[in-house]
């Protein structure tokens, strides 16, 4: 049994198929011990007490005979040349070579082997457990990057607000001796626009309470991985908005070590439940 990180919950089973309720009871197990993930089971069985005789399904044999002889005469009408055939090659297809289970003998075997599932899958849920445990410590020393990250963004702002006016009073100076009967109030306002659509507090208020809910689902338990995958999403939404806003070479560089991080981010959040 193995698992890999995937959007949902994804149950892959090979098992014997005349071992009749085995694969939906397997099912139903996997589904009450994960939520999410690609996992893969595979189960192969052998009788030792027929020394490993084997049988010939003749219904399925039919079945086959049947299905490659249609195949054939659609092929020759096509003008399509096969290769012949080769007994070696019908055997190997599943389910013409079996070994014989009496009923009974397969019933009991599921029972035994259901029962037996219940240690596996208890294995199986610690080691995600013991791993889920070492993927939260990495999250939360990310997290306390970003709040670092962030924290460093809001002591810039006093600083980037005064080198904003002073930029925009320079602006306006120079537009109005450059223009003849331009409104001042007019061109006051709409560089009063530009000053508030610059304004970074909003994201900095975002990122802080992004990594507040983040730090919540951690500690809470459970399966937080698609709440965690939307959260990457807003984390790495405020971090676009704040370098695309930053317009200071130092806002710029946090914006950047911030995206870089949220990234890492979101390549451990795939693995979480």
């Amino acid at each position: 049994m193995r698992s890999v990180n995937g959007r949902g919950l994804d149950l892959r089973l090979r098992v014997p198929d005349w071992v009749e309720g085995l694969e939906a009871g397997l099912r139903k197990k996997l589904g009450a011990v994960a939520a999410r993930g690609n996992i893969t089971c595979n189960l192969r069985l052998t009788r030792e007490d027929q020394d490993g005789a084997l049988a010939v399904n003749t219904a399925h044999l039919d079945t086959v005979l049947a299905a490659l002889h249609k195949i054939e005469e659609r092929a020759m009408d096509a003008g399509v040349s096969l290769a012949p055939s080769k007994a070696t090659d019908i055997v190997t297809m599943r389910g013409v070579l079996e070994q014989p289970v009496y009923q009974d003998d397969a019933a009991a075997l599921c029972a035994v082997l259901l029962a037996d599932a219940d240690t596996v899958l208890a294995d199986f849920d610690a080691m995600r457990a013991e791993e889920g445990g070492a993927l939260r410590d990495v999250l939360g020393a990310q997290l306390e990057q970003v709040s670092d990250l962030t924290r460093q963004a809001a002591d810039m702002v006093p600083a980037r607000a005064d080198a904003m006016a002073q930029t925009l009073r320079d602006n306006l100076a120079r537009i109005l001796e450059n223009t003849e009967g331009a409104d001042q109030d007019r061109v006051a306002q709409e560089l009063a626009l530009i000053a508030v659509k610059a304004d970074i507090t909003e994201e900095i208020d975002r990122l802080h309470a992004h990594v507040t809910a983040a730090q919540a689902l951690l500690k809470g338990g459970g399966a937080v991985g698609r709440k965690l995958d939307f959260l990457i999403q807003e984390f790495n939404r405020e971090a676009n908005t704040l370098c695309s806003k930053a317009q200071m070479k130092e806002l710029t560089q946090v914006g950047l070590a911030l995206k870089a991080v949220i990234d890492q981010m979101r390549e451990q959040v795939q693995n979480v439940e």
